[in-house]
């Protein structure tokens, strides 16, 4: 090669080198230890790279129909943090009081965060507590900032403070639960047994992929209460034609409907999450659900 022509070629690749080297490192992961000090809570990297943020309201005495609720079991805020691209992006819900809705709805919008849904999950609360998910782009440590300022108008508890869940474990007979659904579940905290349930096909926003970590999948909490019975909660990710069918399942087998609404704005397919609730024998529970989860379009075990 003639010294003009390689000279040419070394600029070149000089400017490749300048236009490819800010793209990698702006692709980087975050420092998850910063977003957590932004946050002020501890959290895991899970699955697909989510780090998920826990936030439950242990500073909180709850009950449903009359039964106690551990915070793990229905007022568990969160925060899941993925890296797209040059940015994060988070989304989540928080467990709030009726008077705290206001100021953290203003705090997220101030914050350039979006508000995708306010809600109940369950009926017969005292005290009544609602749940405002979220979602936002950009930079990890500003999201996470911009979310504790918004929680600053609540008392969810942050920082080194803050409550911490019983790890005591489930008094329940979790290989009945498993067996009668068919699948693995885990102890998340203060006796209750958790299974997840993701779905089939890919779930998307905007072209971005909404994994099982981020709370797109069916979860199902059992909480053990009095004379060996459970309380059971949690909500099931469906598509529209599922709706109605996975709600007639649930109440043939005597379980609570006790809501059906979005969570996201954007999602693909269109999904319509279904939140239940009922207290008796666990395994006769798990049965039900069971019978629900088979009439969606669910991972296989």
């Amino acid at each position: 090669m003639k010294p003009g022509k390689l000279k040419h070629a070394v600029v070149g690749l000089g400017l490749i080198a300048i236009v490819v080297v800010p793209s990698l490192v702006g692709a980087a992961d975050p420092d998850w230890k910063a977003v957590e000090q932004a946050l002020g809570k501890g959290g895991q990297l899970q699955p697909g790279d989510v780090f998920r943020i826990g936030m439950p309201r242990t500073d909180l005495a709850v009950t449903v129909k009359g039964v106690p609720v551990k915070a793990p079991f229905a007022l568990g805020s969160y925060a899941a943090f993925k890296q797209v691209g040059d940015h994060a992006m988070v989304m989540g819900d928080l467990v709030l009081l009726d008077q705290e809705i206001p100021g953290v709805m203003s705090g997220l919008i101030a914050g350039g965060l979006d508000v995708t849904a306010v809600h109940n999950h369950l009926n017969e609360m005292s005290p009544h507590v609602m749940y405002m998910h979220y979602a936002g782009h950009g930079e990890a440590v500003q999201l996470a900032k911009a979310l504790r300022q918004a929680l600053s108008a609540s008392a969810t508890p942050l920082g080194a403070s803050g409550g911490a869940a019983s790890s005591a474990g489930s008094t329940l007979d979790t290989k009945q639960i498993e067996q009668a659904l068919g699948r693995a579940g885990r102890e998340i905290g203060a006796g209750v047994f958790q299974v997840t349930v993701a779905r089939a096909e890919a779930i998307t926003e905007m072209g971005t992929p909404l994994l099982p970590a981020m709370g797109v999948t069916t979860v199902m909490n059992f909480q053990p209460t009095a004379d060996g019975k459970a309380a059971i909660t949690g909500d099931f990710v469906l598509v529209d034609k599922e709706v109605n069918p996975v709600a007639a399942a649930l109440r043939r087998h005597g379980i609570d409907v006790t809501a059906i609404h979005n969570h996201a704005l954007q999602d693909s397919p269109r999904l319509f999450y279904m939140h239940f609730w009922a207290n008796d024998d666990p395994g006769r529970l798990a049965q039900g659900l069971k019978a629900a989860i088979d009439l969606t379009n669910s991972a296989r075990p």
